[in-house]
């Protein structure tokens, strides 16, 4: 653990500053937390917000305390990593949680069901109850789509659909239902799995009555002034080309000449708003119910969101680098076959592609409550401006990972003053943070800011 390198961040889905133990209950939930969805680490004695460090007094005893409130408080039984880590004359206490084997992990005093908590951003929230099926199941190797309906027979499916679908690329026969898991044996007969049922289901509503597009163009940029809409209801690998179809019609068009040959440029890349929305459809959480999945296109640009957060232990960092792990694999392998998937964990990185190709930001991944946003823009912006002098500090800090103002001034040749004038400003720009103990602390340090793990 490099303790410099977490002072740098802010708080987030993997990283919780606590200023001291006087009301553990709150460091005992974002341990939890922790071990339930993707890990992380709990800092304690650093202020959040400001991310003051203030220390642990008696760090020894702070540290047995912490380590019987664990073992006391936590079922099934929690061991995380606890250290005790020195910055200058102070010591903190730093609690490394890995995702866990034996999850859901609940708090004793609140019970299986009130005492589970997950990550979400930099908040614990209470699990709702398909959260903590899932979590089961993640426990099993068991995938929701691949459950048997032993009460539905092979007839529930349309088979004339999915065969005109998979045509251009293989012959469906029963043993291929099965392979996919399509279809699965249930006390000798075959039945269709819920994936089978969510893909090719004739009466697919019944069960899971949200497991339709929703999609709307918003004039302006809030949702006051509903301009169009539709209600996709279509079987879901079609029902993707139907959404980027509604898109389609609302986004703006130029005619770019590139050569001697003239193209269309969309004011959002259309394979960005694809892999989107094709993401959404494998991904949510068909578990959940009250919510569909949803396309919105405003003036300024669109959003795609499903019900459920990322499948747990996996950060949006970890997404953002390719790694993927499948929530729905009945759904995957379909899409896959159907070549509506290219390769596992490629689609958020072709959707950077895209933007960036086109002058745009790149998308914007959020969890918000138990949903799951991308949201992409489409006004082309420029690279922020950093001028030769500021070039010169920040390589600096790449360079020694943190330093003080008076050692980067005699790196880049300039006075204190103007050297924290310049930090200042790079400071309030977000390119770098500061590392203190308070805010007329004479020996702060910065450092460059660095996106949450």
């Amino acid at each position: 653990m490099k303790l410099i390198e977490l002072l740098q961040r802010s708080e987030g889905t993997t990283l919780e500053f606590k200023r001291d133990l006087s009301s553990p209950d709150g460091a005992l939930k974002t341990l939890v937390a922790f071990a339930n969805t993707a890990g992380g680490t709990l800092l304690i004695g650093v202020e959040d917000g400001s991310r003051r460090v203030c220390g642990v007094s008696d760090v020894l005893k702070a540290e047995e305390r912490l380590a019987n409130l664990i073992a006391d408080s936590i079922r099934p039984q929690l061991v995380p990593d606890i250290e005790v880590a020195n910055w200058r004359n102070l010591s903190l206490l730093a609690v490394q949680v890995y995702p866990s084997n034996t999850r859901p992990h609940h708090l004793i005093s609140l019970g299986p069901e009130a005492g589970t908590f997950v990550r979400v951003g930099s908040t614990n929230r209470r699990a709702a109850t398909a959260q903590i099926d899932e979590l089961k199941r993640l426990n099993r190797m068991d995938s929701f789509d691949e459950q048997a309906i032993p009460n539905l027979n092979s007839e529930a499916l349309d088979f004339r659909v999915a065969s005109e679908l998979f045509a251009p690329y293989k012959k469906l026969t029963p043993m291929a239902w099965k392979t996919l898991r399509v279809t699965t044996e249930d006390q000798g007969r075959q039945v269709p799995t819920i994936g089978g049922l969510l893909l090719f289901g004739k009466d697919r509503f019944a069960l899971f009555p949200d497991a339709w597009i929703q999609v709307g163009r918003f004039s302006g940029s809030n949702k006051s002034r509903l301009i169009d809409s539709a209600e996709v209801r279509a079987y879901l690998p079609v029902a993707a080309e139907e959404v980027i179809s509604f898109a389609r019609k609302h986004l703006t068009v130029e005619s770019v000449i590139e050569g001697a040959r003239r193209q269309e440029r969309w004011s959002i890349p259309l394979v960005a708003i694809r892999e989107a929305v094709v993401n959404a459809i494998v991904h949510a959480d068909y578990a959940q119910h009250g919510s569909p999945i949803r396309l919105a296109v405003f003036d300024d640009r669109i959003e795609v969101e499903n019900p459920g957060l990322l499948p747990f232990g996996l950060t949006i960092e970890d997404i953002q680098h390719g790694v993927s792990k499948l929530r729905n694999r009945v759904l995957g392998r379909v899409f896959h076959e159907l070549h509506l998937i290219e390769h596992w964990g490629s689609g958020i990185q072709r959707m950077n592609a895209a933007c960036q190709e086109a002058g745009l930001p790149n998308p914007k991944l959020e969890e918000i409550g138990s949903h799951f946003r991308v949201t992409i823009y489409n006004q082309r912006v420029a690279a922020a401006h950093v001028d030769a002098t500021d070039e010169n500090i920040l390589t600096v800090l790449r360079q020694l990972g943190s330093a003080g103002t008076a050692a980067i001034a005699k790196q880049v040749g300039l006075s204190s003053r103007a050297t924290l004038t310049r930090l200042n400003a790079l400071l309030s720009r977000g390119l770098v943070v500061e590392i203190a103990t308070g805010p007329h602390d004479p020996k702060r340090q910065y450092a460059l800011a660095t996106a949450e793990h």
